[in-house]
């Protein structure tokens, strides 16, 4: 059995669908489920509600990440990955899904459309100062250390 460390409150705005929840022990995502049967087509980017709210704690974030079956399979995958759902926020969750394939895309209510995964974060104080004093063997070689930037 999974000893469960982190309490999360949820608000399941659509009662029929399943609770988010692990597919197999161990796993790190939960699976989110789509409240409409809607199509998706190439390019197109649409926001699937999953029909929760939750209320992540201080020092933590729930990342929502695209489904590799959904990605090698159908070419849908999500347009920021991973989205962040902030400690703060209160509405309901939504995966901002894309179509890569050449295919339009049938999600079906109840289909799992991503997964969560809980993250702790730390809670930064940013200190202004006004040159650096020191440097490092990097410099400022950015992108790969191409120097591009």
């Amino acid at each position: 059995m999974v000893k469960r460390l982190l309490k999360i409150k949820i608000l399941k705005t659509d009662k029929d669908l399943p609770t988010p929840k692990y597919k197999h022990h161990g796993d790190a995502g939960m699976d989110l489920y789509s409240t409409e049967t809607t199509n998706i087509q190439p390019g197109e980017i649409k926001g699937i509600s999953t029909g929760i709210k939750i209320a992540i704690p201080l020092g933590y974030e729930m990342q929502i990440r695209p489904r590799s079956g959904l990605a090698v399979n159908h070419g849908i995958s999500m347009i920021n990955t991973p989205g962040t759902i902030d400690q703060g926020y209160r509405g309901i969750v939504h995966a901002l899904l894309v179509n890569h394939g050449k295919e339009a895309y049938e999600i079906k209510r109840g289909e799992r459309i991503a997964q969560a995964v809980f993250k702790k974060v730390e809670i930064v104080d940013l200190e202004e100062v006004n040159a650096w004093e020191e440097d490092t063997e990097r410099g400022t070689g950015g992108f790969g250390s191409s120097g591009r930037f």
